[in-house]
């Protein structure tokens, strides 16, 4: 089957995060003509834009960023032709959703301080993650944001297990809209 739909993503973590989730809602991307594709870093959606939109080869194209790269994206979608004057509700119309303030913030939140920590201690890392804990600039954090800036390092192989861990009911809005969209 040829491409139809493409979306794109800032790194690998991303597109493992929403692979796993197309699986789990019983979706053959592949076989849909539907591809993640992660472009290395939210400055280079340009080129993306350019060579899978309107410009180029026509395809669907949807994506994910983090929030502090919600300005890049829009920007580059104005320039690719794809949208104009765009807020955060039109660029989610056209297929393109802000992580609030990252994927693995957003995945950390939405399963739960207590649900990570099983998890973290099924990879191994629980007493990693107590030295973590331990230096003097993570002691004063909440325990939540401790979960997300531990996984900074390892998020390639975590944004899939915590999503994996999801109810289904429970998938934040943005990785859904995405995968909706294509």
């Amino acid at each position: 089957m040829s491409a139809r739909a493409v979306v794109l993503v800032e790194g690998i973590s991303d597109q493992r995060a929403l692979a796993t989730l197309a699986r789990r809602r019983g979706r053959d991307l592949e076989a849909e003509g539907v591809s993640i594709l992660p472009i290395g870093g939210a400055h280079a959606i340009g080129t993306y834009l350019e060579r899978f939109g309107p410009r180029g080869l026509d395809l669907k194209v949807a994506g994910l960023c983090d929030v502090g790269e919600e300005g890049t994206f829009r920007h580059a979608l104005e320039r690719a032709g794809v949208g104009a004057d765009l807020t955060r509700d039109a660029m989610e119309e056209l297929g393109f959703y802000v992580c609030v303030t990252d994927l693995e913030d957003e995945l950390v939140r939405a399963l739960g301080s207590a649900a990570v920590l099983r998890i973290v201690e099924a990879q191994g890392e629980l007493a990693p993650f107590r030295t973590f804990q331990k230096q003097p600039a993570k002691r004063e954090l909440d325990l939540e944001e401790q979960l997300w800036r531990f996984m900074w390092n390892r998020k390639i192989r975590y944004a899939p297990l915590l999503v994996g861990a999801l109810d289904l009911g429970s998938i934040p809005r943005p990785l859904d809209g995405v995968l909706a969209h294509v």
